[in-house]
């Protein structure tokens, strides 16, 4: 019968020292993502931001409660029908310029609510 192979990567146990149990498990801490709300109970924030970007505008959606992945499939849905680019990071999706809006209509009809900034 094969064993399985440990994993024995030794920056997952940097802050611990030695353990002589050779059952020991290392137990890493990792942060859980939020679950993501439904659109009906999600209240997103619509604004135009200059702010560090050479005054070039974007437009800059906040406020969602969710994975990594459901925002940036929020934010492809969004670029697509726009017709744009943009990012998703930080918990925040940037379009570049000005779709206040028009990312407004999308997401009203998705079933977000939307407050404009």
């Amino acid at each position: 019968m094969a064993q399985k192979k440990q994993n024995n990567d030794w920056k997952e146990r940097l802050n611990i020292v030695y353990s002589t149990n050779p059952d020991f498990h290392y137990e890493t801490e990792q942060e859980e993502e939020p679950t993501t709300l439904p659109p009906a109970q999600q209240r997103l924030r619509i604004q135009l931001d200059r702010r560090n970007r050479n005054g070039k505008t974007v437009t800059l959606i906040t406020g969602f409660i969710g994975t990594s992945d459901d925002l940036k499939a929020l934010a492809k849905l969004l670029k697509n029908k726009c017709g744009i680019g943009g990012s998703a990071k930080d918990d925040e999706i940037i379009l570049q310029g000005d779709f206040r809006e028009k990312a407004g209509e999308i997401l009203r009809k998705e079933g977000y609510g939307v407050k404009f900034r």
